[in-house]
């Protein structure tokens, strides 16, 4: 947030610097505006945008030119930190892809629409079962998937987690 150039005229450090803090300031709503609802309980995410907040306010008043996207953060920075209105019971599901063998040398086709994937349904009490649709199933015909073999549907949630390790 905070990078300066080596080299160059001040006006070119001060160009340099207020267009890195724009595009980080953009980023960070960009953040914010997508994953609002999962930052709620983060407090390490929470605690960032509010001390990120105090940083721009801050530079506000050095670098006018920031003002501009201030307004916007702050909403996005109230928005997120509000919360919830009334806590609903719901049932946290999460829906893996099931990949029964990981074997690379098998021969590649394209995917029809006709296909069908295995998803691990795991439920909030540690438990999972599996269900098979269409892969150009829409997100309501997966859960309506879920709640038929669940036996219920009041609540569901669909989680999406991803991992690089």
């Amino acid at each position: 947030y905070h990078a300066q150039p080596s080299q160059g005229t001040e006006q070119e450090k001060m160009d340099y610097a207020l267009n890195n803090k724009r595009r980080v300031i953009r980023l960070v709503l960009q953040w914010a505006a997508l994953y609002g609802d999962l930052l709620q309980e983060d407090e390490a995410a929470m605690a960032f945008l509010e001390e990120f907040y105090v940083s721009v306010s801050d530079d506000t008043r050095m670098i006018a030119a920031l003002k501009e996207q201030l307004p916007e953060l702050e909403k996005i920075v109230k928005q997120v930190s509000e919360e919830p209105k009334a806590p609903q019971k719901k049932h946290k599901v999460l829906l893996q892809l099931f990949n029964p063998s990981d074997d690379r040398a098998q021969k590649r086709q394209p995917i029809r629409g006709s296909d069908e994937v295995l998803f691990k349904v795991y439920c909030i009490d540690q438990t999972y079962t599996t269900i098979r649709v269409p892969v150009s199933s829409s997100v309501k015909e997966v859960i309506s998937a879920v709640a038929d073999k669940l036996g219920s549907g009041e609540g569901l949630i669909i989680v999406k987690m991803s991992s690089g390790g």
